[in-house]
C-alpha cells in the first residue's frame, strides 16, 4: 500500500518527532511504500480555489503524493485549541473529495489534556467532509512524553504500533469491500 505521513506544522519539533517515529516503525515492516511530507519544508501558497495540479512545483508534488496514497497519517499539534493554519491550508489546496477511499490515521501532539476534543470537533469533521475513512482511535501525545531524541514513553510507542495496525487493517478491509462492490457490476 502507498502511505503518506504528513507532519502538519511549520514550527516546533514534537509533531515532526512523532511522525518520524511513526515513519521508522512503518519502514521497519518493509511492506508499504511511504512518502513523508513535512510542511516545514514546503512554501505552500494560500489556497485560491485552483485545481491542485495547477499550483505547480513542490506544492503540486506534495498534493499529488496525497492524492495517490491509499493510507494517510496526519500528525498535527494543537495550537490555541485548534489545528495549525498550514495544515488547514493543505486541506484547502486539495479537492473536496481528496480522501475518498483513503484510510486516515491521526497523531496529535499537545501541551495539555485540555485539548483532547480538538481532533474530534475540528479534524474529524474536515476529514469526514473530504470523504476519509477515519480510524476511530488516534494517538494523543503530551509534552512530557518526549525527550531530547524523541518519544520516550513506552505506552505511546505501543499506541503508535496499534495505530499502524488499525490503519492498515482498516485500509485493507476497505479495499476488499470496494473490490467486491466493483466486481458486482460484472464488467
Amino acid at each position: 500500500m502507498k502511505a503518506v505521513i504528513i507532519s502538519g506544522s511549520v514550527v516546533g519539533s514534537k509533531t515532526r518527532k512523532a511522525t518520524t517515529a511513526l515513519r521508522g516503525k512503518i519502514e521497519s515492516l518493509n511492506v508499504h511504500e511511504i512518502e513523508y511530507i513535512d510542511l516545514k519544508e514546503y512554501d505552500m501558497p494560500f489556497s485560491d480555489g485552483r485545481n491542485y495540479l495547477d499550483y505547480g512545483g513542490a506544492t503540486t508534488e506534495a498534493l499529488t503524493k496525497i492524492m495517490e496514497a491509499d493510507v494517510v497519517f496526519i500528525g498535527t499539534p494543537i495550537f490555541q485549541a485548534s489545528i495549525p493554519g498550514p495544515l488547514k491550508n493543505l486541506f484547502d489546496l486539495l479537492p473536496p473529495d481528496a480522501f475518498r477511499n483513503k484510510t486516515v490515521g491521526m497523531i496529535i501532539t499537545a501541551g495539555s489534556l485540555r485539548h483532547y476534543l480538538v481532533p474530534e470537533q475540528q479534524l474529524k469533521p474536515i476529514l469526514s467532509y473530504m470523504k476519509a475513512n477515519i480510524v476511530p482511535g488516534y494517538v494523543y501525545i503530551l509534552d512530557q512524553d518526549f525527550g531530547m531524541e524523541g518519544i520516550e514513553n513506552d505506552d505511546i510507542l505501543l499506541r503508535l504500533d496499534a495505530l499502524i495496525d488499525n490503519t492498515f487493517n482498516n485500509a485493507e478491509a476497505q479495499q476488499a469491500v470496494l473490490e467486491k462492490f466493483n466486481d458486482s457490476f460484472g464488467f
